[in-house]
């Protein structure tokens, strides 16, 4: 049985991509933590002291993930998500909030503003590396799911179009062939259903 657990963990941990992480805190002691607790081989982590600095560095150099504090100068954490939802570059990047606030109020501001998932201080740093990497996972396998089915209505459109077009040109071959003989009629509207059978599956919604 801890052979198996062990063989689990292993998986979890091989399966992990490098990622590149923000950590927008005003307290300067909690940014050292960050360093220490979440930089790592895996985990490249850089730091901002405030709300207009971190959406400084997401402007230069656009992070995986986002740790992101609600109480701060200049700029706080709300209007800093609600800048990131604005902007088609980042509306799908993934922020985690992590703030001393846990009161029903903030928890719902700042989903409503567009955070991914939230954890509170004083912050379990163990919890918190589990939860990047798998809030990571989960909007990257998100982001390929939308791609893919961005790129099966890319397909099912060239195909609409490929067969309206087959059944333009059906059409008209049609047409010639019942002038020149009119005892294809049965077979032409035979053929006909065919195309318009063809080019009415069902819509990708």
């Amino acid at each position: 049985m801890e052979a198996r657990v062990q063989l689990r963990r292993a998986f979890y941990y091989s399966a992990q991509a490098d990622l590149r992480l923000l950590f927008v805190d005003d307290d300067p002691i909690l940014r050292e933590f960050a360093s220490v607790h979440l930089a790592s081989e895996h985990m490249r982590l850089e730091t901002a002291a405030d709300g207009a600095e971190g959406l400084a560095a997401i402007a230069a150099d656009k992070p995986d993930l986002v740790l992101l504090d609600l109480d701060m100068p200049n700029i706080d954490g709300f209007e800093v998500l609600r800048s990131l939802r604005a902007d088609p570059a980042t509306e799908h990047l993934p922020v985690i909030v992590v703030t001393g606030r846990e009161d029903t109020a903030a928890i719902d501001r700042a989903f409503d503003a567009g955070a991914t998932s939230f954890i509170a201080k004083p912050i379990n740093w163990r919890l918190l590396n589990y939860q990047v990497r798998y809030v990571h996972r989960t909007c990257a396998n998100e982001a390929f799911l939308l791609e893919e089915r961005r790129l099966i209505g890319q397909d099912r459109a060239r195909t609409d179009a490929a067969l309206k077009a087959v059944a333009r040109e059906g059409s008209r071959f049609l047409g010639q062939a019942l002038r020149a003989n009119p005892q294809l009629r049965e077979a032409a509207a035979a053929f006909a259903a065919a195309v318009e059978a063809a080019a009415g599956g069902p819509e990708i919604p």
